[in-house]
């Protein structure tokens, strides 16, 4: 997984100094920046085919394939940051997800990685083995007082539904005034690497797809944190949107995740 991130990255890199020389064209980088998405992918699965014949595929480009009936399955998401990488900013990342199908029909993830090429940081974890971002064993933070803690989500844009752009205003407006500060950088898979880390103290946010997570709930967990739909039962990604998803460390998830179940509960009730 490492070593396919790595070689679809060395493309990437080429294709986002290309942007930052685009950026003054009228036509501007859009389309070469989806060509630079659907690139990465087509390395992506021809790595990981050839490591694991067989295996099937959730990608964000090219949707399912492979059997119906599949015991271990790859979610790649090829390109996350896609908007910070259109704009020239250096925060977008590879993530890639390995999932286990139970005979009872239970899906369980059993590996992620994350890796932010402009950075050159490696963020990996396989169940039960813990998470790393490079070689340096992860935790998550210990911090336990709202008013100490740092937070991240997404914002909601042009695309969003009405009921999230809603919930994640009432979230908002309760949260702000009780931390120390919420980012919004532009990358889901990197935000949950970042809560492992311990540079977050939790994350939320609604409306995601399964590439955009998969691998990140992994290595939070692994960190020693907890991930959980808004309503508090444990996050396992649908292959259809929404995921709705809430991170942190075992001290803060709990009143994030109220936060965030309240919120949700006024935008159904507006």
């Amino acid at each position: 997984m490492q070593n396919a991130a790595q070689k679809a990255a060395k493309r990437l890199l080429r294709d986002f100094n290309e942007v930052e020389q685009l950026q003054v064209s009228i036509k501007g980088p859009s389309d070469f920046v989806s060509q630079a998405d659907v690139r990465a992918e087509a390395i992506l699965r021809e790595e990981l085919e050839k490591a694991r014949p067989g295996y099937a595929f959730l990608m964000e480009e090219s949707g399912a394939s492979g059997s119906d009936n599949w015991t271990w399955r790859w979610v790649v998401d090829p390109l996350d940051g896609t908007t910070n990488f259109l704009h020239g900013i250096p925060h977008w990342a590879i993530s890639i997800a390995l999932q286990r199908r139970l005979a009872d029909g239970t899906i369980e993830p059993s590996a992620g990685v994350i890796y932010s090429p402009a950075a050159d940081e490696m963020f990996w974890a396989e169940k039960g083995g813990g998470a790393f971002l490079n070689e340096r064993r992860l935790r998550v933070s210990a911090r336990r007082d709202l008013k100490d803690a740092l937070f991240a989500t997404g914002i909601p844009f042009a695309a969003v539904l009405p009921r999230n752009r809603l919930a994640f205003a009432r979230t908002l407006g309760s949260l702000m005034p009780l931390t120390a500060g919420v980012r919004r950088f532009g990358s889901a898979a990197l935000d949950l690497a970042w809560v492992a880390a311990g540079r977050y103290d939790g994350y939320w946010e609604l409306g995601l797809s399964a590439w955009d997570v998969a691998a990140g709930a992994v290595i939070v967990r692994e960190a020693g944190g907890t991930v959980t739909h808004p309503d508090g039962s444990a996050f396992v990604p649908s292959d259809t949107p929404p995921n709705d998803l809430v991170a942190g460390n075992a001290h803060l998830h709990p009143k994030l995740r109220e936060l965030v179940a309240e919120g949700v509960t006024a935008a159904q009730a507006a």
